[in-house]
């Protein structure tokens, strides 16, 4: 008997009766020889991606069980968009059905036609949340991650890799909690370029956190320029791979904690344009420990200027960052524990730095070892 493969499907239409066309697709798949449909998720209605000026789909996950393989899979797949009328003149066009091959087993596959696990089924809702009504505990083969947690890092959106855009990787988190290790251990792996927090440049902290709430504003004015020159739209190059120490959001964190209401009006007058030509990352990594932890890294490093730092501050600071990225919906958003993280070495690092190369539309030329290509079709 041939071995038999799980494998999951994507199912999607926006033309005609949709979910005629996906239980008519599902009833065609179910009568190939070698495919049996083990389960379907509920249907899902989302609207087109990728900018398509057009009507919105009904999604669905199935799961079958298959001895083909998944080349001819892929062909019975193209045969039963055909019979039901799937045109191909462009990409991202309404279509009647659409059929992908998601998984197939833990096979990863990288054909001219075919790529396995999809490229970019890690950045769609619709497919996450119907993987897991499946099998939410299923190990994504490249990324290494559950799907359940690959759902959980879209926040209930979804996303699309844009390599005309500069590709932004921005690590965040508290003081002390190891942003600028972990950036520069990732920025090294991937072999691209690293921009970091000048704190030691800026002539005004010192004086900031010593008391002098006076210049506070002028300290919050220094970062502000400062990102306005790393991280403006016309500043990055399209399709390269930067990763930071900070995200920009968390200047507004900082001016709130340390500016009064009438220095903050007049940040907000001088931030907020700013803030209109920043570029948004692709993908966050929120990186989070307690504060004492924190205070601990913070005393060790012994910044002069850092050595008043107190508990209260970095635990005022730390439901701020939650805050922030209870909500978050500018990119996918990766939580890490970093008491959980070993930074004596690299196997920690290389982990996560595979798996940042799923996020970032990048060419593989532009990154240290393989990098999972960008679907075409």
């Amino acid at each position: 008997m041939a071995e038999q493969t799980t494998a999951y499907i994507g199912l999607g239409s926006n033309l005609g009766d949709r979910s005629v066309y996906i239980n008519s697709a599902l009833k065609i798949l179910g009568d190939v020889e070698g495919v049996r449909v083990a389960g379907v998720s509920e249907m899902i209605e989302t609207a087109a991606l990728g900018g398509a000026d057009q009507g919105d789909y009904l999604n669905a996950v199935a799961e079958i069980t298959t001895t083909l393989s998944a080349e001819a899979l892929l062909k019975s797949l193209e045969a039963i968009e055909n019979s039901l009328g799937r045109m191909r003149d462009k990409k991202w066009g309404p279509r009647t059905i659409d059929l992908d091959i998601l998984l197939f087993g833990a096979e990863v596959i990288n054909l001219p036609d075919l790529t396995v696990p999809h490229p970019q089924m890690h950045l769609r809702l619709f497919v996450l949340k119907g993987l897991c009504e499946l099998n939410a505990a299923f190990v994504h083969p490249v990324i290494k991650k559950p799907v359940s947690e690959l759902t959980a890092r879209l926040n209930g959106c979804d996303f699309v890799l844009h390599p005309e855009k500069p590709q932004l990787i921005s690590v965040a988190g508290i003081i002390g909690v190891g942003k600028t290790t972990l950036a520069g251990k990732l920025a090294k792996l991937l072999n691209c370029d690293i921009m970091l927090e000048p704190y030691d440049t800026n002539p005004f902290m010192p004086e900031v956190y010593a008391g002098n709430k006076a210049l506070a504003l002028d300290s919050q004015l220094y970062f502000l320029t400062g990102r306005k020159e790393q991280l403006n739209i016309a500043s990055l190059r399209p399709g390269r791979l930067v990763i930071t120490d900070y995200i920009f959001e968390k200047e507004l964190i900082y001016a709130r904690r340390l500016l009064n209401a009438q220095q903050l009006t007049l940040y907000r007058s001088i931030h907020d344009p700013i803030a209109a030509n920043i570029t948004e990352p692709v993908l966050a990594i929120y990186l989070q420990d307690s504060p004492e932890n924190c205070l601990e890294r913070i005393h060790d490093r012994n910044r002069p200027y850092e050595q008043r730092i107190e508990t209260d501050f970095l635990e005022g600071l730390s439901a701020d960052y939650d805050k922030l990225f209870a909500d978050w919906k500018s990119c996918p958003l990766i939580r890490l524990c970093a008491a959980e993280l070993d930074y004596s070495g690299e196997a920690d690092a290389s982990r996560l730095a595979n798996q940042l190369k799923c996020y970032a539309a990048v060419r593989s030329t532009e990154l240290a070892g393989n990098a999972w290509p960008v679907q075409r079709v």
